[in-house]
């Protein structure tokens, strides 16, 4: 269920300043959007598992913060996370 390590080393490649860079913001929202496509395709399988369920909102109420910080600190670069991630269409 959780990231592969392989999976998180290529998000943080992708969304950080170097291999390390695990606390950027925008590096937690893409992990954090990650698990929550696992989380769906789960929940979409197992219907009945209401701890996954009940995982997956904390994760969307967690990443819903993040967004909402990086759109009050910059919101060029939240326009530009949003559209790369696919969030909202």
């Amino acid at each position: 269920m959780a990231l592969t390590k392989e999976e998180t080393t290529a998000v943080v490649g992708k969304f950080g300043a170097n291999e390390k860079d695990t606390g950027n913001t925008k590096v937690q929202i893409a992990l954090l959007t990650e698990r929550i496509r696992q989380l769906t395709e789960h929940c979409k399988k197992f219907k009945k598992d209401k701890s996954s369920q009940r995982g997956l909102l904390i994760l969307v109420g967690q990443r819903r913060r993040l967004l909402k910080y990086i759109q009050r600190k910059n919101i060029a670069e939240y326009r530009a996370l949003i559209q790369e991630l696919g969030l909202r269409k």
